[in-house]
């Protein structure tokens, strides 16, 4: 199984990143683009996977423990 996270800043906290690509896009030309946010997206072969939700569960568990900073960070997880 294929299994693909994404991680995102929780809203509230400050994404310097996200505020320099807006600005950027401004710069060139774009003045309507707003609130840009910027995360990451994790992609990864599960070996050995057949059933759906335990997989699902143990990438969760992987998020929970060193894909994302659950204090500052939200995530979202496809398993396919």
């Amino acid at each position: 199984m294929r299994a693909k996270v994404h991680v995102f800043l929780k809203p509230g906290v400050l994404d310097v990143q996200g505020k320099a690509v807006e600005s950027a896009l401004h710069g060139l030309g774009w003045p309507q683009v707003d609130g840009v946010r910027v995360g990451k997206t994790i992609e990864f072969d599960l070996k050995d996977a057949t059933d759906k939700a335990a997989a699902e569960a143990q990438v969760k568990d992987m998020c929970e423990k060193l894909l994302a900073n659950t204090v500052i960070e939200s995530y979202r997880i496809e398993v396919a």
